[in-house]
């Protein structure tokens, strides 16, 4: 259930800010309203931090080349701040100077590419002469264009060695500016010069990597220090959200109605003065604190991954949508082999991590799902030799089976019966969502539940429509015209009531999307047949697993070994395939349609009380 928020303003003497805000961070209740940024200095610090460590991420010890040689990385202790300002300097300075110096090897490199064409010279040699008055300038200029220039008799040329198929000259002067040729600018260092130069930085930047490799090993150090630095920049921020006059100080939130008391206690014992009240009902940054119970809460993961939260006033549906999930889950894998390799599979992570949390028993919930559909349809790897055992074979429902040759039915009433199955799961999941509308609108006196009862006649019809149009089903049409006649009269006579509205406010503004009502009408028939994916996709999970068998089947003798190798990347791409398929089909249906006929638009503000954290938020 969505918590009951309390708008709560603490005030105190302008003296016992500091106060107020250390006890409000310990209580760790209040979430703040209207946040603003905290000092620039505290995020710098936290920004460099956090840099500085993932840079020296490159210089830490690799764990697995260790292994191998036999060797251990003893944990280093946690430096006190002192220490680590010190070593944090170093660190950052070698950083510095490492680009720094990166920077000067590329430029040394750069210009004896440049000057490596003209040979190794001392370019002092050359100015030594400019100084006497020997103005030399060299250059580069194809063969007519030297001939004429050296021809010339006002001009004074010596011809060098040719450079890339140009001859190069030097000039006593600058060659007029006519002539076309390429002036070569003479080097402050000689080629030797330069590379020695580059050994130097290359030995200074040795003992920076040295001085990184030793900073490195104190990761567990920066993790205290950034844990540190953002706790002052969330306080921080609470300072500057504060708001004050000449005498007094306060600051604004919101807070579970059950941690009323809680907060009451603390008030007392600090001598705050604090006011309580009902959240306004135009407040939009009213923030969403989910109670989840032990089966509602293994679907937490899900949203936390998808990163989805209700809004304040909207309803919680995690416990349909864990239910509803778990079942994709398992029709769209489909196969109950599969489903055995995620059981393994988690219980070989649980067995690493030891501890179960809610991933862990989330992912158990889900392989024995799979594992269940895929007793009850008889697939098994996609093996059709499975239905050869009897034990397999007796947890088959016939009309459900992947095989219904075994079982005197035929392929057409099978997938009959499976795109049935998708269709009602789908229309019983709409008309829970619909319900859900109805069950949150009459407590608000909005009259508007009477539209989504129209939606749930129009769900019931277009779950009919279907089962006539897709499967055949011998159903009478114009009951089915009648209802969804009903139904769009109803959502366009009390589709724009709302509590602030009067009856014939409503009315006017539900005839005027009478045309809107009319496109969500097609679409609703849209969304009941949506559904059919979950039979679409398993059927295309096990035409894929069937023919990477039949291929390994084709290999016999020694090549038999190729075949297991087709087998086990087949499996594998396809389980990979089956997962995607999840997130893409599986999620839309419960975060989509469902949440859309429940008229969730997934638009909370998580409950983020201001708080001391024990570990770094991301």
């Amino acid at each position: 259930m969505i918590e009951k928020m309390k708008q709560v303003c603490v005030v105190s003497s302008v003296s016992g800010k500091e106060k107020m805000l250390e006890g409000l961070r310990e209580l760790g209740l209040l979430h703040l309203a209207e946040k603003k940024a905290p000092k620039r200095v505290t995020v710098e610090r936290f920004q460099n931090l956090s840099k500085t460590a993932q840079a020296l991420l490159d210089y830490a010890p690799n764990k697995k080349e260790m292994k191998k040689k036999g060797k251990k990385q003893e944990p280093m202790p946690v430096l006190d701040n002192e220490s680590f300002e010190k070593m944090y300097e170093e660190a950052s300075s070698a950083l510095e100077r490492k680009a720094s110096l990166a920077q000067e090897i590329n430029a040394a490199n750069a210009e004896i590419e440049r000057v490596r064409v003209w040979g190794d010279f001392e370019p002092g040699e050359v100015k030594a002469l400019k100084a006497e008055g020997i103005d030399f300038h060299f250059y580069r200029l194809g063969k007519n264009e030297a001939d004429r220039v050296m021809a010339d008799p006002e001009l004074r040329v010596i011809k060098l060695a040719d450079i890339d198929k140009m001859t190069a000259v030097a000039s006593i002067g600058k060659l007029p500016p006519e002539i076309p040729a390429a002036e070569f600018s003479i080097p402050e260092k000689s080629i030797t010069q330069l590379q020695k130069d580059i050994d130097n930085y290359r030995a200074d930047i040795a003992e920076c990597e040295q001085i990184l490799r030793k900073a490195a090993l104190y990761d567990a150090s920066f993790q205290a220090q950034m844990l540190r630095a953002q706790n002052a920049e969330n306080y921080s921020a609470a300072g500057e959200t504060a708001e004050s006059d000449e005498n007094f100080v306060w600051i604004r939130g919101y807070m579970p109605e059950a941690d009323l008391e809680t907060f009451r206690t603390a008030a007392a014992a600090n001598g705050w003065a604090w006011a309580a009240e009902d959240v306004d009902e135009d407040d939009q940054q009213v923030p969403t604190k989910v109670r989840y119970n032990k089966v509602s809460g293994l679907i937490k993961p899900v949203f936390d991954i998808l990163g989805i939260l209700p809004g304040y006033r909207e309803s919680d549906i995690s416990l349909w949508f864990f239910l509803f999930f778990t079942l994709f889950f398992a029709m769209i894998i489909g196969d109950g082999g599969y489903g055995v390799l995620i059981l393994l599979g988690t219980i070989g992570l649980a067995a690493k991590m030891k501890k179960f949390n809610n991933i862990i028993f989330l992912l158990l919930v889900l392989s024995i799902a799979t594992i269940i559909w895929g007793a009850i349809t008889g697939t098994w790897f996609g093996l059709e030799s499975a239905m050869n055992v009897p034990f397999l074979k007796a947890m088959v429902i016939p009309s459900f089976a992947n095989y219904p040759e075994y079982f005197g039915v035929t392929a057409l009433a099978q997938q009959s019966t499976i795109m049935k199955f998708s269709f009602s799961i789908g229309a019983i999941q709409m008309a829970i969502g619909s319900l859900i509308a109805v069950k949150k609108k009459i407590p608000e006196k909005n009259l508007s539940w009477v539209a989504d009862i129209g939606w749930l006649i129009a769900i019931v019809a277009m779950y009919l429509l279907s089962l006539n149009l897709v499967i055949g089903e011998s159903i009478s049409l114009v009951p089915v015209f009648i209802l969804i006649g009903a139904a769009f009269l109803l959502v366009v006579l009390f589709g724009g009531m709302s509590p602030e509205k009067t009856f014939g406010q409503g009315l006017k503004s539900g005839v005027a999307d009478a045309f809107t009502v009319f496109l969500n009408t097609i679409s609703c028939f849209g969304n009941v047949m949506s559904y059919i994916r979950l039979f679409a996709v398993g059927m295309a999970g096990l035409a894929i697993s069937q023919s990477f068998n039949g291929i390994a089947a084709g290999f016999s003798g020694p090549l038999i070994v190729l075949g297991v190798i087709v087998v086990i990347i087949g499996h594998t791409l396809n389980i990979v395939m089956c997962f995607l398929s999840v997130v893409v089909h599986g999620v839309r249906l419960n975060v989509l349609e469902f949440s859309g006929q429940a008229g969730l638009e997934w638009t909370g503000i998580e409950y983020e009380p201001f708080k001391e954290n024990k570990k770094i938020v991301k």
